[in-house]
């Protein structure tokens, strides 16, 4: 046995988990005691850790194995008795909670900056993901962060490390460290839900696909279902072998950062289909041969032809969807007759209606979509969602979608950023909004009327947990939209989100570009905030 070392240590004042846990430069997690005291948070202000079992991974970005071998000495000074921690050190955000779910765990550390760059200048993260799954409510991060404010010690083991790179079980003292199959437990779970045989066969019959792993931590899962249990083609996933610098990219799967993958179905002799995901594995991109499709719609197709897939056979309860989504699957649950329900942005904010079973199929505009098979969003789950579809259906990605157009109609929808704005500036911006929406209600702008004008609050139907200030929001009298909101995803500065929609149902006028179709309304969004004045950006830094 070795002696449990008392560290004693003062509190950092950044150590408020954002939207997803908390996210740092590398450089600010490496500083003596930082990263030890937001794990002894979590130990301190989670109850239940005596004697259980914690689940152990990451995206594989710069520093994981590093944060992973301090975390299991803490894990053993802590009482943990047992700790499942996939192999290299990798385990996918959705994988995880598969994991924790399967295994009836405590809970679980996440370690990953999602979509943000990776390296040793790049980001870091940490989130702690309780019994159910699915990320921490604000009950659980409150109290972590109450901890981290107040914190003076740490305990720690001084033991070797750990061979992460094999499948075993080892001892950190009393604690059992099992190094699993990271794809194992997932795969398994995918295998229910989806039709398997409908889908090796659409790839016999000679369908061609591209997945884009973006050298993130999805790159073995991909290669592990669709290449080897599912029989597309060796090469099929490209960018496979994660990195812990995602091979210099930027591992966000949208039009701009996936650009070996929009220029493969966007090019000569195209495949039938393309996907990626991002740094850990929970947002993905649909792609159709010369056809994006937006996150939106993605969840609105699922929806409206979930019963298609043997895991959904039995219907959809409900769907839920983060208010800046556009509202194209509450026309889907319209035609359903089923509950949609509006939440605020943050994977959390789906727990509890998952686990209620109020909602089976969730999504959030930002590339994420997911269902109550885990409490994640998962990318790699919604591209083996579309490739049932197809197969089963016979139609292709971008037939799919227009006929969800030609039955609900189409909501033209965009979403413009502004990265690394000072944060002052920011914050500026969004109170000189705030104050005058109250003068906003009946106003002409932009040549439309203005039906609502607000700051979006969200009451849990399930629990009763309240949540303000979640986006300020603009409703026209035609049904278009416009969201303003600052994402908690970011390391450095701010990120203004402009979130824009029109519906259009007539079939004849839903061919037109995008940006096209939104132009009077992207400057009408830009006058009302004043984004120009205030930001001095004369435009977005990257549009989807």
């Amino acid at each position: 046995m070795s002696a449990i070392r008392v560290v004693p240590t003062t509190p950092f004042d950044d150590q408020k988990p954002g939207t997803s846990g908390l996210r740092k430069k590398v450089t600010t997690i490496r500083r003596p005691h930082y990263l030890e005291n937001f794990v002894q948070a979590i130990f301190d202000a989670v109850p239940g850790r005596q004697g259980a079992t914690l689940v152990l991974g990451g995206d594989g970005r710069f520093h994981n194995t590093g944060a992973i071998q301090t975390i299991l000495r803490m894990a053993a000074a802590n009482g943990i008795a047992r700790v499942l921690v996939g192999r290299d050190g990798l385990l996918s955000t959705p994988g995880a909670s598969c994991v924790i779910r399967e295994h009836k765990a405590w809970g679980g550390i996440i370690l990953s900056a999602s979509h943000n760059p990776g390296g040793p200048d790049g980001d870091f993260g940490i989130k702690f993901n309780p019994a159910n799954g699915g990320p921490a409510p604000e009950r659980i991060t409150d109290a972590i962060y109450a901890r981290t404010r107040e914190i003076g010690e740490y305990c720690i083991l001084d033991t070797p490390e750990v061979d992460l790179s094999a499948l075993g079980t080892h001892h950190v003292d009393d604690m059992v460290v099992e190094v699993i199959d990271p794809v194992a437990d997932y795969a398994a779970l995918m295998e229910r839900l989806f039709d398997f045989d409908a889908i090796r066969a659409l790839f016999r019959g000679g369908f061609r696909m591209c997945f884009d792993a973006m050298h993130a931590v999805t790159g073995p899962y991909a290669t592990e279902i669709l290449e080897r249990r599912l029989g597309a083609p060796a090469g099929t996933v490209i960018n496979g072998v994660p990195l812990d610098d995602f091979g210099g990219g930027h591992p966000d799967p949208n039009l701009v950062h996936a650009h070996d993958l929009v220029a493969a179905l966007f090019g000569d002799d195209a495949p039938d289909m393309g996907a990626a995901s991002d740094g850990d594995g929970d947002r993905n991109m649909i792609l159709g041969r010369r056809f994006y499709v937006t996150p939106s719609d993605s969840l609105a197709v699922l929806t409206l032809n979930a019963t298609q897939a043997p895991g959904y056979a039995r219907g959809v309860a409900g769907v839920a969807r983060s208010m800046p989504t556009s509202r194209a699957v509450d026309r889907v649950a319209a035609q359903l007759g089923i509950d949609c329900y509006e939440t605020p942005t943050g994977w959390k904010f789906f727990g509890t209606l998952l686990d209620a079973g109020k909602a089976t199929l969730c999504g959030e505009e930002s590339f994420g979509t997911g269902s109550d098979h885990v409490r994640e969003k998962d990318g790699l789950w919604a591209v083996l969602f579309w490739l049932n579809l197809v197969a089963v259906t016979g139609r292709s990605v971008e037939d799919l979608v227009r006929d969800m157009w030609r039955q609900v109609g189409r909501i033209y929808y965009t979403r413009h950023d502004y990265e690394g704005i000072e944060t002052p500036r920011a914050e500026r911006l969004m109170a000189d909004l705030r104050a005058c929406l109250p003068d906003l209600f009946g106003t002409t702008q932009g040549g439309r009327l203005v039906m609502l004008a607000d700051d979006f609050g969200y009451t849990d139907p399930v629990d009763g947990s309240t949540a303000g200030k979640q986006g300020v929001r603009v409703l026209f009298e035609d049904g278009s939209r416009i969201v303003y909101r600052l994402s908690g995803t970011g390391t450095e500065g701010a990120t203004l989100r402009v979130y824009i929609e029109r519906p259009e149902d007539d079939p004849a006028r839903q061919d037109v570009d995008t940006q096209a179709a939104l132009a009077d309304l992207i400057a009408t969004a830009d006058a009302l905030a004043g984004i120009q004045a205030h930001t001095g950006r004369s435009g977005p830094t990257v549009i989807t």
